[in-house]
């Protein structure tokens, strides 16, 4: 059977984690990763493992809990967003020390949008880190990337999941990883308590507040701005991937459901790298299966 595979990963917020239990699967059950296509968490975690980082990355921010997630936050009241995204950057450039990306062990693309024009930008030259920190630029929270005169914000935006992005070579199999899937999801009970509590939540929804204030809304309202604004955005990109998806004949899809977690759920990577291991596993079991029948 063939091994070598063209790597497809989603957006999704900290549910992109996930992709770095799928990768990790796919190489213990023997497939070769020959190009991967990413946006915005997928294009992080992609670009990783095309610079032969992905293993620096997942020891990090499976180490990270609430009060580091806060630390590596730079929040700023902002027309722009919320989050600027340096620190994380800087943090990230410790581990892979920045290059180019055509100089990347693997093909590699990452996807963003041009906010100015509304077009999709596509890297596939320059600056990894450029590449990278344009991509993950969720409108509201992050502050859209500048490069030369160009804005760019994420690009889930248009383009959640690169299915046409990919260089795929005539023999590779096309495996895509789709981590705001509408499919059922059984919540494990959680201490509620513990999330009221944690310093990330809490600064989040000091921030959410002070945001919403800066726009006005109706009194009757009983979700604020951002919220409405961020849960808006969240439909649109699964829309659109699952739109994407029924155009799409893929040899295998990892489906995570987009309740799985929440997209700022940072401080759980472990548990969403171990979910994305567990689904990918059952996935290539099914795959195998139906390929050796």
């Amino acid at each position: 059977m063939k091994k070598e595979v063209a790597l497809v990963l989603s957006s999704g917020g900290a549910r992109g984690f996930a992709h770095i239990g799928v990768i990790k699967m796919l190489e213990e059950r023997g497939y070769k990763i020959t190009s991967v296509a990413g946006t915005s968490m997928g294009a992080l975690v992609g670009g990783f493992y095309a610079a032969g980082g992905i293993k620096d990355l997942e020891a990090w921010v499976s180490s990270l809990d609430f009060t580091d997630v806060l630390r590596l936050t730079d929040f700023s009241i902002s027309k722009k967003g919320l989050v600027r995204g340096k620190k994380v950057i800087d943090r990230m450039k410790e581990l892979v020390p920045d290059r180019n990306i055509e100089d990347l062990v693997v093909p590699y693309c990452a996807v963003a949008t041009d906010i100015i024009s509304g077009e999709e930008k596509v890297f596939t030259m320059g600056n990894l880190y450029d590449a990278i920190r344009a991509s993950i630029s969720i409108p509201t929270v992050f502050q859209p990337f500048q490069i030369g005169n160009d804005y760019y914000v994420d690009g889930g935006v248009v383009n959640p999941i690169p299915v046409n992005r990919i260089k795929r070579g005539p023999d590779d199999l096309l495996f895509v990883v789709d981590v705001n899937s509408f499919i059922p999801y059984t919540r494990v009970t959680e201490d509620d308590k513990t999330l009221f509590n944690s310093k990330f939540l809490r600064k989040l929804n000091i921030i959410h507040d002070t945001a919403d204030r800066q726009v006005p809304k109706n009194h009757n309202d009983d979700i604020g701005m951002f919220n409405l604004t961020n849960k808006s955005i969240g439909i649109m990109l699964s829309k659109i991937t699952e739109l994407t998806m029924k155009q799409v004949a893929a040899d295998l899809v990892v489906r995570i459901s987009k309740e799985s977690f929440g997209t700022y759920d940072f401080y759980k990577a472990k548990e969403i790298i171990d979910a994305g291991a567990d689904a990918a596993k059952s996935a290539l079991i099914e795959f195998e299966n139906n390929k050796n029948q």
